[in-house]
């Protein structure tokens, strides 16, 4: 920047036009990083140079002020930097406005928390400005609140709308929040209702913590809303922008350390139990202890040294077990609580007297309620329900996937059902791993499908290790661990676990609708068809099973939950691996070419980040088959 001597009037629309090409040609890093500083250093203390910057700003044609403001907002230390070196320049420039208000919030959502604190600490420190401010909160919960916008956009432009509606909170003072009161409350039981809806849970817990701090800005002094979650570093990360940073201060970074210092700040909901703890018991003076100390000293105490805790002794047979569970006995919780820790192993060690009782037994798990509060009671009773379906799979399994389309069953219980299929599918169909290895890190692939599992983790580390051992390698690696040579139990039963549940799945009932509200457990559905897909590696159905679930996944290709839509991947990753090539490209060669074709659009279209990569993966496999098919001698 050149000093002009002897106090001439001068234009600078010139140089303003220069920064606004140099930084709409890609230039802009190196431009405003030598720029800002610069300017930042002369503004401070001479309302010249501001001026001057002022006019810098304002002088940019408007084909080029959006890569200018952009760069400055992205390289500006502070909001109150940002405010002297860009002035009004909102209020008087409209695609600033547009920039500033309406594309870098609403539009992208790549930019940090530091810049958005610039930006908006920006509109909120000056009077002109605030109205602004206000607009952009009144339009980004708008968009929280939208239930379209919760479906369709991917999970990191929620979690940028929650950053930045939390930093408008921290912004507002308290007579702006009074007028728009009834405003944030509408838009907070709108958007509260939508996110917990929503089958991920990152976005159920987005939707607690902007409530939540929704409820606490316009009550501070009432009642406010509190949730149950489990925070992690991005919930730390979202509290403390409540707290407003001061606009001279440089905001490079956010650490989880001061994230949860200023979350505990920013939320002073939970009473203060350290001094409640220290003024709840009261100080006896000394005389007093004293003395009942003293009369202490006549009462001998009782020998307790060969007192034995008496253990209640678990049923020897199945049908005692039936007994406690159903009625006469089960006033006796300890004898209760005996028979569910010992029904797993009492069914795997007696199977010809489990195959007796097999329905009733299973009929009875399916409906057991926690009676006491024992400890691990979900996992104890599934491990029983398990234990009896590997015991008797076919007449249980015909139960079991029966109930999952009856009517007067909750969501928690038909989930349950799917878990268990799941679950004791595998143990049917994996061999037991036996003999000694090196490779310690190796581990059985197990499934996460237990109560409140977020994402089915098992079966994407199941596909995964299976396009692993489809992956050629030259070098060689750690020994393997030896499988046992055992026939593959679930090969003469898969059909019984697949097809019933496939068939419903389009009939809505009373209280269920799979295609309408209900879609967590369409995709807890849709995860469990893909898994039991996979396992029916080999089987004689494989091939009628696999045709079933590629009409299942074309009927369903459109869904707009994004769990919904990842678990039909899955399907198409679990049936690529589990059919024989032969029968895919001879049985489902026209249905393989259109999957083809929508796979290329999820890819490229699709809103979530792990639907786009599962399509992709999708799109390689189907690659390979062609490599594969190509390869063989006509």
């Amino acid at each position: 920047i050149c000093f002009i001597p002897g106090g001439l009037d001068c234009s600078i629309s010139f140089v303003s036009h220069v920064l606004g090409k140099v930084c709409v040609h890609g230039w802009q890093k190196e431009i405003l990083g030598v720029l800002v500083p610069r300017l930042t250093d002369l503004t401070k203390s001479d309302c010249i140079w501001q001026r001057i910057c002022w006019q810098l700003v304002e002088c940019v044609p408007d084909r080029w002020m959006e890569a200018v403001v952009l760069g400055f907002v992205q390289r500006a230390p502070g909001a109150d930097v940002l405010s002297r070196l860009l002035g009004n320049l909102v209020v008087k420039n409209k695609k600033a406005q547009f920039v500033v208000a309406q594309k870098m919030l609403l539009l992208q959502y790549g930019h940090t928390s530091a810049v958005l604190q610039n930006l908006l600490g920006y509109l909120a420190l000056d009077s002109s400005r605030r109205p602004l401010l206000l607009r952009v909160l009144q339009d980004l919960l708008e968009t929280w609140s939208s239930s379209s916008a919760v479906k369709h956009s991917p999970t990191e432009q929620q979690l940028y709308i929650s950053k930045a509606i939390l930093i408008c909170l921290s912004n507002l003072k308290e007579p702006e929040i009074a007028s728009c009161r009834q405003e944030l409350l509408t838009s907070m039981m709108e958007g509260v209702k939508c996110h917990l809806e929503s089958s991920l849970p990152q976005l159920r817990r987005l939707g607690m913590v902007v409530a939540e701090s929704i409820s606490l800005s316009i009550n501070s002094e009432g009642p406010v809303l509190k949730f149950e979650y489990e925070e992690d570093a991005e919930i730390r990360e979202l509290k403390s922008l409540l707290v407003q940073t001061p606009s001279f201060c440089v905001v490079p970074s956010l650490p989880d350390e001061d994230g949860g210092e200023k979350a505990g700040a920013a939320l002073p909901l939970v009473p203060e139990s350290n001094e409640k703890s220290y003024t709840a018991a009261p100080v006896i003076p000394d005389e007093e202890s004293d003395a009942e100390l003293d009369s202490d000293d006549d009462l001998i105490p009782y020998d307790m040294s060969e007192d034995k805790e008496l253990k209640i002794k678990a049923p020897m047979y199945i049908r005692d077990c039936i007994e406690v569970l159903t009625g006469s006995r089960s006033e006796d919780v300890d004898k209760w609580e005996a028979t569910v820790k010992a029904l797993e192993s009492l069914v795997r060690r007696n199977p010809a007297a489990t195959r007796e009782v097999s329905m009733e037994l299973a009929k009875i798990l399916l409906h057991l309620e926690e009676k006491t509060c024992i400890e691990g009671f979900v996992e104890l009773r599934q491990r029983a329900q398990v234990a009896v379906l590997t015991t008797d799979p076919i007449p249980v399994a015909k139960y079991l996937t029966s109930q999952f389309y009856s009517l007067n069953y909750s969501l928690r219980q038909r989930m349950d059902i799917l878990d268990v299929l799941v679950l004791a599918a595998q143990e049917l169909s994996c061999p037991k791993f036996h003999g000694k290895t090196k490779h310690s890190g190796v581990q059985r692939p197990c499934i996460q499908l237990l109560p409140g599992s977020d994402s089915s983790k098992g079966w994407r580390r199941i596909v995964d290790e299976r396009i692993k051992s489809k992956t050629r390698r030259f070098d060689t690696g750690q020994s393997r661990v030896e499988l046992a040579s055992c026939p593959n139990k679930f090969n003469s039963v898969a059909g019984y676990f697949f097809f019933p549940l496939i068939q419903h799945f389009d009939r809505p009932l009373t209280t269920f609708d799979l295609l309408g509200e209900d879609h967590l457990v369409l995709g807890r559905l849709v995860h469990t068809l893909a898994v039991l897909m996979y396992l029916a590696v080999n089987t004689v159905a494989v091939t009628a099973m696999g045709k079933a679930l590629l009409e299942f996944v074309w009927a369903l290709r459109f869904h707009t939950d994004s769990y919904v839509r990842q678990g039909l991947l899955s399907c198409i990753s679990s049936l690529l691996l589990s059919v024989p090539t032969e029968r895919i490209l001879e049985d489902m060669t026209e249905e393989l070419l259109e999957t083809q074709s929508w796979l290329g659009d999820v890819m490229e279209k699709d809103p979530d980040g792990d639907c786009r990569r599962l399509a992709l993966q999708n799109l390689l496999l189907m690659e390979n088959l062609k490599k594969k098919l190509e390869a063989v001698p006509s």
